[in-house]
């Protein structure tokens, strides 16, 4: 097995200055102003209570090696399982193994057989073993690795009994397959906890805090369902699965009513400024800016853009007052995505892997994960988060 040297560095800003992420982007388009950030923002595209601003950027990095989560699950090549199942997974038997007593609530172990570096996303929700985990961070996990520990979170309170062994996608239907080209096919995808969700477990790394955020989003779904499904609200109420709950078809016709026109209007606008590079989003709910998404290429855009979508949308549903979608603009949204300056910057390498950047701010958090592979250094993918 590979020794895993993890580094983690904390810098604190002081009167001195501010700590400050080098993005490494240029002007964006020929005529337009370079903005702080090196990104783009365009128009928005509404509907409901949902504001999305496309984002757009100078340059695109080659991401074809990655494989997504998605990706793997459905071929086979990733496994993954709770901590105590472990020993059977280990590729190379003469080599010293990774031991586990048993389960643990915020541990799962993963092995990627592929012959391509594997891609995690904060935030990407695996369904089965003995309870459902939603990924804790950015990561990259090398191919054909060995058994590497991944740190989760539990989003389904209240059960500690195996459905199966190993963990896999959620079984409801989430747009395109994973592979690119059209957004829309029959493949079952990893669901994407909705911003809340994923805040709670990127920035707070709070298990108490992950479940809470849960029940809060069960209540508010079941008060929706409520009022068109009664008979459906009792079911939601009785599930302790925030995957059970995103799967309800009451719930999904309720996400499905505002995430299908933003999915369809930014496919098309993707294909429109393919070579512009789109790369990402920034989200507004209820006229109130709350997340970014911004990834190294289109394509790998593409890839999440169905699950991401459908994350955002069932935020807008359960944040209430739909059908008004304030008066955010698209220069509010190019300040946020701009402001890097941070008080408080957490790295974590794993050399020649990986790095995530963690930048505290005035009123954001952003997390920033850097390829470090052979040949590359450029960033992966940034999530940002409004705070307050």
């Amino acid at each position: 097995m590979r020794p895993r040297l993890f580094v983690t560095v904390t810098a604190l800003a002081i009167m001195a200055g501010m700590v400050c992420l080098n993005l490494n982007q240029r002007p964006v388009h020929a005529g337009e102003q370079p903005s702080a950030s090196g990104y783009k923002v365009l128009e928005p595209i509404r509907h409901g209570n949902l504001t999305v601003f496309p984002v757009v950027a100078s340059k695109s990095y080659p991401t074809s090696e990655f494989l997504t989560l998605d990706e793997g699950l459905r071929s086979g090549d990733v496994v993954v399982t709770e901590a105590g199942n472990v020993q059977g997974l280990i590729r190379r038997p003469s080599l010293p193994v990774i031991r586990h007593d048993g389960a643990q609530v915020n541990r799962l172990v993963l092995v990627n057989n592929s012959t391509r570096p594997l891609l995690l996303l904060a935030g990407e929700i695996v369904t089965g073993g003995k309870q459902d985990r939603v990924i804790g961070k950015d990561r990259i996990v090398p191919a054909e690795s060995d058994p590497v520990d991944l740190s989760v979170f539990c989003v389904e309170p209240g059960r500690w009994v195996a459905t199966s062994e190993h963990f896999g996608a959620s079984e409801a239907m989430y747009g395109g397959a994973a592979g690119g080209g059209s957004f829309h096919g029959a493949a079952p995808m990893a669901m994407m906890a909705q911003p809340s969700v994923r805040a709670k477990a990127m920035a707070d790394k709070d298990q108490a805090l992950v479940w809470d955020e849960v029940r809060k989003q069960k209540t508010a779904e079941t008060v929706v369902v409520a009022g068109v499904a009664p008979a459906a609200a009792d079911q939601i109420a009785q599930t302790s699965s925030y995957a059970r709950l995103m799967e309800n078809e009451d719930v999904k016709k309720q996400v499905d009513a505002v995430a299908k026109p933003i999915e369809a209007n930014y496919e098309s606008l993707i294909h429109q400024l393919r070579d512009r590079n789109a790369v990402g989003v920034v989200v507004a709910v209820n006229g109130r800016i709350i997340w970014a998404d911004v990834f190294a290429s289109t394509d790998l855009l593409q890839k999440y853009w169905p699950k991401l979508v459908r994350s955002y949308a069932a935020e807008a549903v359960s944040s209430g007052n739909y059908g008004k979608h304030g008066a955010i603009t698209q220069r509010d949204a190019q300040a946020f995505l701009d402001d890097f300056q941070a008080h408080r910057q957490s790295v974590e390498s794993d050399p020649g892997v990986y790095r995530t950047t963690e930048l505290e701010g005035n009123g954001f958090d952003a997390f920033v994960l850097t390829s470090l592979l052979p040949g590359e250094n450029f960033n992966v993918h940034v999530a940002k988060m409004k705070l307050g």
